[in-house]
């Protein structure tokens, strides 16, 4: 199969989706790879790393999109990618189609096969593709989150973890999930006093017994959300339902009544976010400031971190663009239930269940399109 790699075009996004190493392995199998110039210049991949690894470079993106059969990116297509995306191509990248119908319509009008990393699951009940940017975006917000108190950005002047004599930030952690459990940590190491809300009992348990006396743990409730806020110098939204809109667990009534000069960061963003304030930002223009309060709603917090990131997601996606390559995606994904689990649009169709509910449309089993 071809293999397209095009630069990533989205604000201040300067992952790549698969490395020199990651191309190797796959010219290894018999595809052939072809890379945007300059892919993985902001990394520290260089062409010349690409070309040892057997990549052809390609010089304009037009030319990846023309010939390759799928196309993996690390981001959602940007509006010019979307124009050149072809029938039958596939597209293996992070969608979030959810809060974004304009972009599920470019998809479903290029019948592209669009298999989307967050929604492809394993067989412990989690999101393996997804997984390790939701790791790096949990201990990012809390770096984000500190930067934000300081008062040269708006904040209210306070230091996480304190100093002798005086009382170190209060930090609520919204969901124990991935990103809240890896928020929590980092939390925790800094020396913050730190509450984490789940509706789950079983989770709240796990994390107790994970991080022992050092945290504080409460079943989450709108009563409970609204009485911790009001104390709360930074709050971290880490919610997520697969494929469907975050739920809006904060209401702009709740964000009066907390402090000014407070934080959230929203890490739900990229699923539509969990504030009722929360609005798509930017790594250009990441914050802004809603009732009193500075929001930071960077919907690629990785991105921040390229080259982290970037080696942490290849090799989580490497094994599945291998067995995309090597079988095509209808046998793949009937022979695999998890990548299966991925396919958002096949064929002008919606196929993900999660997607068509948010986006109110007709679900169509991927079964029925192979």
């Amino acid at each position: 199969m071809i293999i397209g790699i095009p630069k990533e075009i989205k604000d201040n996004e300067f992952r790549v989706s698969l490395t020199p190493g990651n191309v190797r392995e796959l010219v290894g199998r018999g595809h052939r790879v072809l890379v945007e110039h300059d892919a993985g210049k902001e990394v520290g991949f260089s062409d010349d790393h690409y070309r040892k690894s057997g990549a052809e470079i390609e010089s304009e993106v037009e030319e990846i999109f023309s010939n390759a059969e799928m196309i993996v990116k690390v981001k959602e297509p940007q509006p010019h990618e979307c124009r050149l995306l072809k029938r039958d191509q596939i597209l293996f990248a992070f969608l979030h189609l959810a809060p974004n119908p304009k972009l599920a319509e470019w998809l479903l009008a290029s019948n592209c096969i669009a298999i989307a990393y967050e929604t492809v699951t394993d067989d412990f009940g989690g999101l393996p593709l997804l997984t390790p940017m939701s790791e790096i975006a949990g201990r990012f917000s809390i770096q984000a989150g500190a930067h934000c108190l300081e008062k040269e950005v708006g904040g209210s002047g306070i230091l996480l973890e304190g100093v002798p004599g005086v009382s170190p930030a209060k930090i609520v952690i919204l969901g124990g999930g991935v990103v809240g459990t890896e928020a929590l940590r980092i939390a925790l190491g800094m020396g913050a006093d730190v509450i984490v809300l789940d509706k789950s009992l079983k989770r709240l348990r796990e994390l107790e017994n994970i991080f022992e006396a050092k945290i504080k743990t409460c079943y989450s409730s709108a009563e409970k959300i609204e009485e911790h806020l009001v104390t709360a110098d930074l709050v971290i939204g880490a919610v997520l339902v697969p494929g469907e809109m975050a739920p809006k667990l904060v209401t702009r009534s709740m964000l009066r009544q907390m402090k000014p000069g407070s934080v959230i960061v929203d890490v739900s963003i990229d699923q539509g976010g969990c504030f009722e304030t929360s609005l798509p930002t930017t790594h250009s223009h990441p914050t802004y400031i809603e009732e009193g309060i500075i929001h930071y709603c960077v919907t690629n917090m990785p991105g921040a971190v390229p080259l982290t990131s970037s080696l942490a997601l290849s090799n989580a996606t490497l094994p599945f663009v291998s067995t995309l390559a090597d079988k095509g995606y209808k046998v793949a994904c009937l022979e695999n239930v998890h990548l299966k689990h991925g396919l958002n649009i096949c064929a002008g169709h919606v196929t993900h269940p999660g997607v068509a509910k948010a986006l109110k449309k007709p679900y169509t089993p991927p079964e029925e399109l192979f």
